[in-house]
């Protein structure tokens, strides 16, 4: 649902810094609905193809959006954070806080941003921390800028890949966290247009909240993999087990698909720092400590599915549909199909792969054959594995399929296929949580 919302009835100056998966939905939602934003990016080859109204990211729908927004003016991309924010009322923080070695978050580039605008910042306006950080960040901000008449607020984000531009036009909910309840609302006014409910907290509240979130999904994931393992073992069949739970309105239907495990750019570092953020104040998380096994494991047990498919390993041509974490991104970050991947290369297989958005093997595919169909990736395999849910793949001819796998096995590890359609091509079939 990519209607957009109506304009703003009180439109304002803003900077986001920052031109990602978080910045440029955030920068072009906000031009969308009417303020007048300037996005900040320092990597030139990314903002030369923003100024060309080309996206550096794949996401659906956003690109014609980017466009509209430069062509009447409200969106300009500049290559310089202070730039951005002179004459900015309110300032948006969407720079990267990746994974240090111990599972913390690394501060290093919100803080060097922090400093960088500090001096620059027009008085009596606001920085916001849209980038996911851990709790007490807001006042690491607050000190790292050293102005009284600056204040600092935490409005997490909660866009799926994917589907970011409905995510940022139809929110569910718009957290902010403020010591100053005035500055606070006039961040959520912003996004007032939306209709969007309004949790307003403290920046410590904000920021849990969004490592509450990916935590929850985290372990609603693990959960229902887990589960089918468990129907494996008994010989039920988890896609009736998942519609019989989803009608339980205290469950939901909804991250109760099955898969080879989570990935992607969020939860596994989000699940990572929330356990160091625990382990540091001394409270033993082993329900989340738990659903990160349980994640490790279902990664080992598509491999092994994978293996018993192909009749071993070494030696073995393994074709993959699929690469990167899901479906409608070209992000490989921390993705579940290339884990299984690399693992399979470990074990002495032959990768050929295909995904829509993979074009060339980067580092980390080495020793994968990229093809650009999905039947080239199934030529002379001993098995096909179905490692991330494009719908192109729920399309396929499974008669072609079938000639060119011959007597090997389609490990369904996403469940796209219905059982008796692949078997009834006198195909090999294995899927996940049923026989």
């Amino acid at each position: 649902m990519n209607t957009r919302p109506p304009k703003t009835s009180n439109p304002k100056n803003v900077a986001v810094i920052g031109a990602g998966y978080v910045g440029i939905p955030t920068a072009v939602t906000l031009a969308v609905i009417g303020h007048r934003v300037a996005l900040a990016e320092r990597d030139l080859s990314r903002l030369e193809m923003l100024k060309s109204g080309r996206s550096p990211i794949h996401e659906p729908g956003l690109e014609p959006l980017l466009q509209e927004c430069l062509r009447d003016g409200s969106l300009t991309c500049v290559d310089n954070a202070t730039v951005a924010v002179r004459g900015a009322h309110v300032t948006f923080l969407c720079v990267p806080t990746p994974q240090d070695d111990d599972g913390s978050a690394d501060l290093s580039y919100v803080i060097s941003t922090a400093s960088e605008i500090a001096d620059t910042l027009e008085p009596g306006s606001i920085v916001v921390n849209k980038s996911t950080v851990p709790v007490g960040t807001a006042q690491v901000v607050e000190r790292t800028i050293g102005r009284s008449d600056i204040a600092v607020v935490s409005n997490p984000e909660f866009l799926r890949e994917g589907t970011a531009v409905a995510d940022s036009f139809h929110p569910d909910r718009v957290v902010v966290g403020s010591h100053d309840v005035a500055k606070g609302r006039e961040v959520s006014d912003l996004f007032a247009s939306t209709g969007a409910a309004v949790v307003l907290t403290t920046t410590a509240t904000a920021e849990t909240i969004k490592y509450a979130s990916n935590a929850f999904l985290a372990v609603k994931l693990s959960f229902i993999n887990a589960m089918a393992g468990f129907c494996e073992s008994v010989g039920a069949d988890v896609r009736d087990l998942v519609v019989g739970l989803g009608f339980d309105p205290r469950i939901g239907s909804h991250y109760l698909n099955v898969g080879p495990g989570w990935g992607g750019s969020c939860l596994p570092k989000d699940t990572a720092a929330l356990l160091h953020m625990s382990e540091t104040n001394g409270f033993d998380f082993e329900l989340l400590r738990g659903a990160i096994n349980t994640n490790e494991s279902q990664l080992e047990r598509m491999v092994e599915k994978i293996s018993r498919g192909a009749g071993g390993l070494h030696g073995k041509t393994i074709g993959v549909w699929g690469l990167t974490f899901k479906a409608d991104t070209d992000d490989r970050r921390c993705s579940p199909a290339v884990d299984i991947v690399q693992r399979l290369i470990a074990a002495g297989a032959t990768v050929r792969a295909y995904d829509p958005m993979v074009h060339e093997a980067g580092s980390d595919l080495t020793g994968v054959e990229i093809v650009r169909d999905m039947y080239s990736a199934v030529t002379g395999a001993d098995a096909l594995a179905v490692l991330t849910e494009w719908s192109e793949f729920r399309l396929a001819d499974l008669r072609r399929v079938a000639a060119e796998l011959g007597t090997g096995t389609l490990v369904d590890c996403r469940n796209l296929f219905e059982p008796a359609d692949v078997r009834s091509y006198r195909l090999h079939y294995e899927g996940i949580g049923s026989l």
